[in-house]
């Protein structure tokens, strides 16, 4: 193959050698879509039609739940599909439509995150100011915000990784289309102004890391202020698991797209790539909704109708 033109195609990786193996690959991916589909969209319908959950922190949360839906549903179909029908291709558009909405969607999910970090950081240390800081037309704003930039960002590094000539082949070493693994068909030198975004990139992260891992620092510092045990238990029961979340997602994202030399192993590599593109949106709602009691609750109306309990 001379050049990108005459790509028809890409060969992804194939998750299993054994039919039985592939098989138990799209019922595990079944499962996670199914349950990740049932948790937000109840999260979006709640939200949507509960008028006493129309606040800043549910607000994001039915965001957060939008972009969990399309990052699923960006990458697990397709492997869902070759796994049932033994087979790894992809198209051309295909894969160019995955690259983007898939960077879409996590650029977008990350900032919500470092929004709804900045959110809790007001509620509990500036009560007083979380009226101004966070009234609906700021919380309107950060969430077009947010949404914006996963846009550009998308934009930006999908334009830039299929302008460059692919010359090495059409086989990929990932069960969805990275940038990374593109980048390595590549006979171009031009690929590194591709790499210079995707590390301006991870630093531009790891500023919004540093932000939450602050942020997370300062709520801690005024929860251990609190007289109450109880109160203290629940703010850290409800912060720690949010702040593991985002590390799990920084840091499997971050050794994925600046694969080390560690990481030789495939089956190594592919975990990594679950861990930031599957794990993370399957678990958001269980962390940062679902273990809330008053959506637990306008959860339970809606699905029963019962409106005495809450």
């Amino acid at each position: 193959m001379s050049n990108s033109s005459s790509i028809s195609h890409f060969l992804l990786l194939a998750l299993a050698d054994t039919r039985q193996l592939q098989l138990l690959h799209f019922c595990l991916f079944l499962g996670i879509s199914l349950a990740a589909l049932l948790a937000n969209g109840l999260i979006i319908s709640t939200v949507a039609c509960g008028h006493h959950l129309h606040t800043p922190m549910f607000f994001f949360l039915l965001n957060l739940a939008l972009t969990d839906l399309g990052c699923i549903y960006t990458t697990v179909p397709k492997a869902m599909h070759n796994s049932l029908w033994d087979t790894r291709n992809i198209s051309y558009a295909g894969c160019v439509a995955q690259v983007f909405f898939f960077l879409f969607f996590m650029s977008a999910e990350y900032s919500l995150l470092t929004i709804m970090c900045y959110d809790r950081y007001v509620s509990i240390c500036k009560p007083l100011h979380y009226g101004t800081l966070l009234g609906s037309r700021a919380c309107a704003h950060m969430a077009a915000a947010a949404w914006a930039s996963g846009f550009l960002n998308a934009l930006l590094h999908t334009a830039n990784t299929f302008s460059l000539p692919l010359c090495h082949g059409n086989a990929l070493d990932q069960f969805f289309c990275e940038i990374p693994q593109i980048l390595k068909l590549s006979c171009s030198k031009s690929y590194v102004r591709e790499l210079v975004l995707i590390a301006v990139g991870i630093c531009l992260s790891f500023g919004c890391f540093v932000f939450i891992v602050f942020s997370y620092v300062q709520i801690f510092r005024a929860v251990l202020r609190i007289p109450s045990e109880q109160g203290q238990h629940k703010a850290f029961s409800t912060c720690l698991p949010h702040l593991a979340v985002v590390s799990l997602f920084f840091s499997t994202a971050t050794l994925a797209y600046m694969k080390t030399p560690s990481i030789s192993s495939t089956s190594l590599y592919l975990g990594l790539s679950v861990l930031y593109s599957v794990v993370p949106p399957a678990l958001n709602p269980l962390i940062y909704s679902l273990r809330n009691q008053e959506l637990k609750v306008a959860v339970w109306t809606l699905m029963t109708g019962c409106s005495h309990e809450y």
